[in-house]
């Protein structure tokens, strides 16, 4: 399993980092062009697609580093025994949100399909799909470090960081 999530990892990093720049150029290109009162109309709604995509992937890569903010002064307190149910517990709750987040992101994009982007001309659907991908993501990422958790091992967002 380890070795599909170093997989998984690198693809969210590698898609990160693609949107992101190619964010940067389009935006910065279209900044330029404004210069030389020239305006590109659909950079700003392809922008706004690539900062969503990058946005939610982003969240997946901070999931599977485990770096997303976490307030610890309770579970720190606790025994070493009672702190593993405890990171269990929010293990659980958090992959109970992601699981909400799917489903209803899901009928989301669903219902989105027949709406289009005014300049794209794409289904708005390619909009919202961030959400119920990430989800799924983050659910992967959470379950295996819930599992190792159960186990009494180190959850693996140490090892997988590039």
């Amino acid at each position: 399993m380890t070795v599909f999530l170093k997989w998984l990892g690198r693809a969210v990093d590698v898609t990160v980092i693609l949107i992101g720049g190619s964010l940067i150029v389009i935006v910065l290109a279209n900044v330029v062009l404004h210069l030389f009162a020239m305006d590109l109309a659909w950079v700003t709604e392809l922008g706004e697609l690539l900062m969503v995509w990058v946005t939610f992937l982003g969240g997946v890569a901070a999931a599977q580093r485990n770096a997303h903010m976490t307030i610890t002064e309770f579970l720190d307190k606790l025994p070493p025994a009672n702190r593993r149910w405890a990171d269990c517990a929010v293990q659980l709750l958090c992959m109970g949100m992601l699981v909400l987040l799917l489903v209803f992101g899901l009928k989301v994009v669903d219902s989105s399909w027949g709406s289009v982007l005014t300049t794209l001309n794409v289904p708005m659907a390619w909009q919202y799909m961030p959400l119920p991908l990430s989800a799924l993501l983050m659910m992967i990422f959470h379950g295996w470090d819930f599992v190792l958790t159960l186990q009494g091992r180190e959850p693996r967002h140490q090892a997988l960081a590039v």
